[in-house]
Parts: structure tokens; sequence; C-alpha cells
């Protein structure tokens, strides 16, 4: 499970599909213009539960959600604890001192839903699969998002996919400021199940471009570990935030699976930690009066058996640097994401006759991308990948090797803040090795070129 006021991107393969290709290729585009031209552009003082806590609009937080501006960072990094909603006040053994107050509940709770409805056309048909699928919903989320104490506040997200509702992306921190002489320090804990999860920048895996995408398109077969962990984990983190400029992290992930098997883990169980997962994050942060720079790195050492709890092990390393600037103009707001992730895995491998031998592999991830929004709703992202590696047998086409680029261009439309209607276009140059015939039965990259509809709303 991958999404994120905060809405996510969640993939889903639950879909129905159209019974007539009534739709073509040359029509879709049309109707996303159609969409644009004729979708209000009112605005609204938004609404899910931390706009609902502040009485603030979403885009206090965000530029076009999940996309987290200065503030939204501040607030999240306070541990979404801010509020102007009337509380539930009760004192404790010194009624006369405000400091012993033992109870400051929220008078409402800080409770958010999220609905995502979705059309995929995918440029030619995957082999007994048929095509121009709707998921409807895609995704369907129910939040638990806010102030819990005045120093601890939560996002936990419970959502509806494959035919199920279950536990989702969830961070539950702690935050709290102190001054050192003329400067400030934040620090806080975290508590969540998805590395990255608790990040405040738009480059890391679980908030990065695209925040949505389609649940029936193929996609290329490798990824990064540090990707495929959400949900599988649980982790405590230490954080600070020195005078608004240093950022650091530290924190420990061990195996939580939801869903995918069994807590504990047992012998049926796949790529299960072996003890703790170390994961970091530093980055350096810098804000002008109209730019913003965010250089920073993040990674996560992590040893997995491969099958139950005993026996072969898979080591990963991944490292990665992160790139984020940010320009506000008169008219509206640009960005620009970029992130490299390096990944080196030390596979056992067991052959015939029962000797181990190590397999190194290493697999990079390299992405970027860069958007306009204007302050009438309309935004523009334009992004490009590009995954290189070893070869790998676990990569199922002729070649083995992970290789995969193109181009994610997404047209988007925010009628009111807490809606979004997007259109967004994948064209692959390279798929899991190759440019053409890459499953040695004709199938090319560019057969995997999807348009991607997509009705977003958060309430």
């Amino acid at each position: 499970m991958k999404t994120k006021v905060r809405c996510f991107k969640l993939s889903n393969r639950s879909t129905i599909t159209i019974k007539r290709k009534s739709i073509t290729t040359k029509l879709l585009p049309l109707l996303a213009i159609a969409l644009f031209i004729v979708a209000p552009l009112s605005k609204v003082k938004a609404l899910p539960s931390y706009a609902r806590q502040t009485q603030m609009s979403c885009t206090a937080c965000h530029t076009s959600f999940p996309e987290l501006n200065n503030f939204g960072r501040q607030f999240k990094l306070n541990g979404y604890t801010m509020t102007t909603m009337p509380t539930i006040d009760a004192q404790g053994n010194d009624s006369t001192k405000p400091s012993t107050s033992k109870l400051k509940l929220l008078s409402t709770l800080p409770l958010s839903v999220m609905l995502q409805s979705s059309f995929t056309h995918i440029s030619k048909d995957v082999a007994g699969t048929q095509n121009n699928s709707v998921a409807f919903p895609q995704q369907l989320s129910m939040f638990f998002a806010g102030q819990i104490t005045p120093h601890i506040g939560s996002f936990i997200q419970m959502t509806y996919a494959d035919g199920a509702f279950g536990m989702d992306n969830a961070d539950v921190r702690y935050a709290n400021t102190v001054n050192i002489g003329s400067k400030s320090l934040l620090y806080g804990l975290s508590l969540n199940n998805n590395p990255t999860v608790q990040d405040v920048w738009n480059t890391s895996p679980a908030w990065r471009y695209p925040s949505a995408s389609s649940a029936s398109a193929p996609t290329p077969a490798k990824s990064t570990i540090l990707e495929n962990l959400g949900t599988q984990v649980a982790g405590l983190g230490a954080y600070t935030l020195f005078n608004n400029l240093v950022f650091a992290e530290i924190s420990g992930y061990r195996s939580a699976q939801q869903g995918a098997g069994a807590n504990p883990a047992t012998s049926i169980d796949t790529l299960v930690i072996k003890r703790i997962a170390p994961y970091w994050r530093f980055a350096l942060q810098h804000q002008w009066s109209s730019d913003y720079l965010e250089l920073g790195t993040f990674g996560i050492a992590s040893n997995h058996f491969q099958n139950g709890i005993t026996g072969n092990m898979s080591k990963f390393v991944d490292m990665g640097v992160d790139l984020q600037y940010e320009h506000i103009m008169s008219f509206g707001y640009f960005s620009l994401h970029a992130a490299m992730i390096n990944e080196k895995e030390s596979r056992d491998v067991t052959d015939t006759a029962q000797n181990t031998s190590k397999l190194s592999l290493s697999f990079n991830s390299f992405k970027i991308d860069a958007n306009l929004y204007l302050k009438n709703g309309l935004g523009a992202t334009v992004g490009y990948f590009n995954n290189t590696g070893s070869e790998d047998v676990k990569v199922q086409s002729l070649t083995n090797k992970p290789n995969s680029s193109g181009f994610i261009s997404q047209l988007e439309l925010l009628s009111m803040y807490n809606t979004k209607f997007a259109v967004q276009y994948v064209s692959y140059q390279k798929f899991d090795g190759s440019k053409t015939n890459y499953d040695g039965a004709g199938r090319n990259a560019a057969h995997n070129n999807a348009i991607y509809l997509l009705a977003w709303f958060c309430f």
C-alpha cells in the first residue's frame, strides 16, 4: 500500500471494468479539457479534520493537497496539535494553576473522509485483462487526524481497498520546543508504520509525485525496499529541528505485518525483518521571502529473511539524496522535487547442492518533477523517472534487468480546496530492461502507456 489534510496515495487493485470500449484514446484528452473548462473555480474554507481543528483553509498548509508548504511542514513537525477549537478541560490537584490541567480534549472528534475514483486506459491491452478499467472506489479512507493532547497529535488512516477495510498509513507524534539562547529547538517522537510517512518533504517515497496513480496499469517490476515496507512495519523515532534550519531524525523499525501475513511473523511469511531496521533522515532548509530550498539525505538498512523467520537472508542498504525548491509568485506557486535512491542488496543464494553464496545487486531509482499551481485552482506537473540496476531473476523479463524510464504528466483542477480532478498520462521509454519486446512475447514499453482520470474528494 502506498497516499497522504492529508490525502493519500494508496495502491489498490480493486477495479471494475467497462463492458464496451466506447471511449477511445483520442476522445480522452478532449474529455479532460472539457472537464477543466466547465468546472467552477469557486473556493471554500477548507474541510478535513485539520482544517476544522484550526479553522484555517486547506491552502494554509497545502499548495495542492497533499503537497505541504512551509506552514504545513511546521504544523506536522509540531505534532498536528495547533488548534483554535474549544477544548474540554479538567484541572489536576491544584485548580489554581492552569499548568496542572490534566485534560484538554477537542470538543469534536478530528475525523475526515477521503474518496478516490478513477478511470484507466492502457495503450495496448494486457493479455487476459480487460482494458478501460474503472475503480469506484479506488480508495476510501477515514482519518483520525488532529490533536490528542497539547503536545501529542495523530495522522491515522483506515482504508477500504481490495474488498477489505484495514489499517493504512499512521503517524502519532509528540512534539515540543525550547529556546537555546536566541535559537529555537523543536524536538519530538514519531510512532509510525511506514518509513518516510513522517517526512515533511514531497521527495521521499511516501509523499512524492504522483500522489495518486492507476492501480490497474502495468508498472515496473522492481522498486526499493524503502518503498515497500508501508503498513508492514512499526517504528519509533526521534527528530529535531534546530533554528528552523537543520533537521535530523533517527528511527528503528520492526516487522508488524498488516493483512499480508501473521503477527507475530511465522514460517509462512516473507521478508520479515531480523532485529531492528534503522532509518535516518538529515536535511538543511531555508526560507527566504518568496523562495524555499531543502537539501537532504535519507536511508534505511534492513535485514530480511527471504522466507519465514529463519534461513537465507537479504540485506538491503538504501541511501537517498533529495532536493526541494519552491517559489511563490503573485499568480501562483512553483515547486521542484528531485530524489535519487541507491540500493545495495546482498542476497543469500542456495544452489542445488545446498551451497549458499552471496549475490550482490545494485539498483538506482531517480525521480524529478516540476509543478506550477495557479491561484484559480489549475495546476500542471511534469515528472521524469529512471530506474537502472543489476540483472535480477526476480524481474521476469527478457533481460531480467529493472531498467525502466519515462515521463508522468498531469493536469489538475481544484474546483474547491478539498476537491481535485486530474488527468494523468504515463509514457514509458523503457520497461523492465527494454524499449521493445521486453517480455519476449512482443510487448513494447510504449504498450504500457496509460491515461488516468481521477476524482479526489476530501471532506
